[in-house]
């Protein structure tokens, strides 16, 4: 696998092999796209109890979601974790894959933006959820529209097509 940048990712958009909705051009970058942060978030209930974690638990089942309107913000405490998501949906060809990754800028902050399952698939078409963990010593005010993070893509050797539980995810 090679990662596009700069040209290759131009080139990428222009004949549709990666298709970004909304997109405005300036969040193209040398070597990724970044990303903005939706409106939408997943919170965990506190409960103090434990959650087992098997092949058919559900991560809705102990998490409540949230609506954030434009111009306010989500309070994000230390050690917390919320899921949010991506306004723009991604939308690849089978044999481009790509990575999230959270960007420098808010990591000097403690603000880790995609925590694992940073790996996106050859043909996905969703949006991306992110798993948001404040890291530092203080409170963090995360606000919808804010280029959260940033999606590296790369070229695979072959071709194939993601048909997972989350192949058309529009909220976290």
């Amino acid at each position: 696998m090679s990662i596009l940048v700069g040209e290759e990712i131009g080139k990428a958009l222009a004949d549709g092999s990666i298709r970004i909705e909304p997109l405005d051009r300036s969040q193209v970058g040398p070597g990724s796209v970044d990303l903005t942060l939706g409106n939408d978030f997943r919170m965990f209930k506190k409960k103090f109890k434990v959650y087992h974690i098997k092949n058919d638990s559900r991560f809705e089942d102990i998490t409540r979601t949230v609506h954030v309107p434009d111009g306010s913000y989500m309070v994000i405490k230390p050690g917390e974790m919320i899921l949010g998501i991506t306004r723009e949906k991604i939308t690849l060809a089978d044999n481009i894959s790509g990575r999230l990754e959270g960007r420098s800028r808010f990591a000097r902050f403690g603000l880790a933006v995609h925590v694992t399952a940073g790996f996106m698939h050859p043909g996905i078409s969703n949006h991306q959820v992110l798993e948001i963990v404040n890291l530092g010593h203080g409170p963090l005010a995360l606000y919808p529209g804010t280029r959260i993070c940033q999606f590296v893509f790369e070229k695979c050797d072959g071709h194939a097509r993601y048909q997972g539980r989350f192949i058309e995810q529009v909220k976290p």
